[in-house]
This record gives C-alpha cells, structure tokens and sequence, in this order.
C-alpha cells in the first residue's frame, strides 16, 4: 500500500509538469480528445454521462482521483501522460509496452492499455488488481519485472534501415477502397546498439493509395498500397517505405518467395510504376494473405526514444530481420545486430 501511495504521489507530479505543456497538441475539441483518451485506455468511447463525467472517470481510473485545471487542460495532460511523457519520465504507453515485452515479448498494440495491464497480471499472480488505479497498477508491474525503473533515451535511426514486417491483414482487389488503412507487425523487435526501439508485434500503418477493377483486354485490378510510419516505443513516428535496399533483401530472402510466390516477389523487385516506395498488387481475388512478409525501410534520419535494455535482460531480445545503411542489400535474410 505504501508503494501505491509513493507512486500516486510521483504521478500526479508528472502530471502537474504536463499540465504546463498542454497547449502544444493541437487543435482538436474537447470531445474529440477525450475520445481518443477513452480508445487508448479503454478501448471504445464511453457512453453515457457528460463530458465532465467521462473525464473524471479516467481520471479515477488511472489516478484514484480526479486532478486540476481546467477540462482543456486536464484532457491535454492526459494525452501527454499517456502518449508523450517527458525528458525525464516515459509515458504511460512507453512503459506499458516495456512491460508487455519483458512478459509476452511482444507488444499488442491494438488491445486497450486496460486490458493489457489486467492480461499482464493474469500471468504474473494470477488475477488482476481490479479496483486500483491503472498508472498504479502499471508502476507495480514494471517494479516486478525489471531490475531498475523504465527510463527513454533519444536515439538516431538512420535513413535506409531495412526490417522486416508481416501483413496483419488479407488484402483482396474485390474489396479494398482507396483510403483504407493497411496495417503490418513488426516481425521481431527492431533493436539498435542494445536500445529497444519497438518491440516485435508494433504497428506499421499504411494505406491503400488507389484501385483499378478489371478493365478490357483481360486486365486484371489493381491495388496499390503506400506505407506510411512504424510506431515505435516512444511518441515518435518513423517514417517509412518500400524503397530499393527493401526490394534487394526481398530478393535474397527466401521465406519470402515461399510466403507470398514468385508473382508477388517479382511486383516487389520490380516496383509499382507511379507509386515511389509502394507495393502493386495485381488480381481479382485475395492475393495478399495475413501474416505476409516482406521489408520495409526507414525513408530518413530519425531521432526516437528508446529502451536502454539492461544487460541482464538483453538475451530475451529477438531482434527483426534488419540492416542499417545500403549494405543491407548485400545480406541475405538481413542480420541480427
């Protein structure tokens, strides 16, 4: 009980200090972010009650109280809690998915911070610590599992990182839309100079940029895909592509051609004309089946925060298939750095 009550007292320190930076996240309107506040933690939106209502809610949720300001104010800081963190202090999610790494070595994304905590603590004790605040919950965790606290440390990702992904979905000429989002997974944990940049399972979103039906003389559609960003640890974006360091280590890669056939492994190594760093797929049924590996590349310099990973844990990374610089081309299968 002691250590809840430490930790609640360091988070709402931390989040007096956001409070001061709340201005900086946009324009968005109150109800616009508390939804997003509500899909991070919970899921879904609540429903029923008012604004004010719902806010206090996650506020007990996380806190075990309500906090200051006003509701601008208080629903920017917690963005900033939850997403951003600062210099000193990971965010809520950064830590959330250091923990989920150190127990299930991956990072589920998609699943609400909620339920992830409770999952986390399922397989640690047994059952989950319904009732007490989330942030309290989550500090517990790291507690257990790590030797020292979570700390974030900036770190450069160069221009032409290659790594491997897989498709988290079916993709089908019948049914994709221009717009729709294209969702991929890391293969395994993308790692630089013993830093944790995003765990194995981390999102990399793209879209479908345009279809083509089935035109005349035996045509067949057409659907290409643009890749957009990976999601890392921290609150950063990489930006990303299909460029030509990606197509070379498709190429030499041979559970590729196992995974996804000689056709699609030659429109990768060929390239879509009119489409700079993306993917044509061609056909009228489901070509692209889920779990369908192939690379990507970061498209510049990035700077990130990264997990400094302790010595003691650093045998339980399994690094993604991946290569820093142009050199990747050279390597088959990529390396484990």
């Amino acid at each position: 009980m002691k250590r809840f009550r430490t930790s609640a007292l360091a988070f709402l320190v931390l989040f007096t200090i956001l409070v001061t930076a709340s201005c900086g996240f946009g324009e968005e309107t109150v109800f616009q972010t508390l939804g997003e506040i509500e899909r991070l933690v919970y899921g879904q939106e609540l429903q029923g009650g008012g604004l004010v209502a719902r806010l206090g809610q996650v506020e007990k949720d996380l806190f075990g109280r309500e906090l200051p300001g006003s509701l601008s104010e208080r629903q920017q800081s917690l963005l900033g809690f939850l997403r951003q963190g600062t210099p000193g202090q990971p965010s809520f999610l950064f830590k959330l998915g250091v923990a989920e790494w150190a127990v299930v070595q991956q990072l589920r994304p998609e699943m609400a911070a909620s339920a992830r905590i409770g999952d986390l603590e399922k397989q640690l004790e047994g059952a989950s610590q319904e009732g007490k605040p989330l942030a309290m919950r989550l500090e517990r965790l790291t507690g257990m599992l790590l030797p020292e606290p979570v700390t974030g440390k900036p770190l450069e990702i160069p221009a032409q990182t290659v790594f491997k992904v897989e498709l988290g979905q079916a993709l089908s000429a019948k049914t994709a839309k221009a717009g729709d989002p294209v969702k991929m997974r890391l293969a395994g944990d993308l790692t630089l100079g013993g830093m944790l940049v995003a765990p194995k399972g981390s999102l990399v979103i793209g879209h479908v940029d345009s279809v083509l039906p089935p035109r005349s003389f035996g045509r067949k559609a057409e659907v290409r895909i643009a890749f957009d960003r990976l999601l890392p640890l921290g609150p950063e974006e990489i930006p990303v592509f299909m460029g030509e360091q990606a197509r070379k280590a498709a190429k030499a890669d041979d559970s590729i051609v196992a995974a996804a056939g000689a056709s699609f492994l030659g429109l990768v190594l060929l390239g879509p004309v009119g489409l700079a760093g993306g993917l044509l797929v061609r056909g009228d049924a489901t070509v692209l089946q889920e779990g369908t590996p192939f690379y990507l590349e970061t498209s510049r310099l990035s700077s990130v925060t990264a997990y400094p990973v302790p010595q003691g844990l650093k045998g339980m990374l399994n690094p993604v298939e991946m290569k820093t610089g142009p050199e990747s081309a050279d390597l088959k299968g990529g390396t484990k750095p």
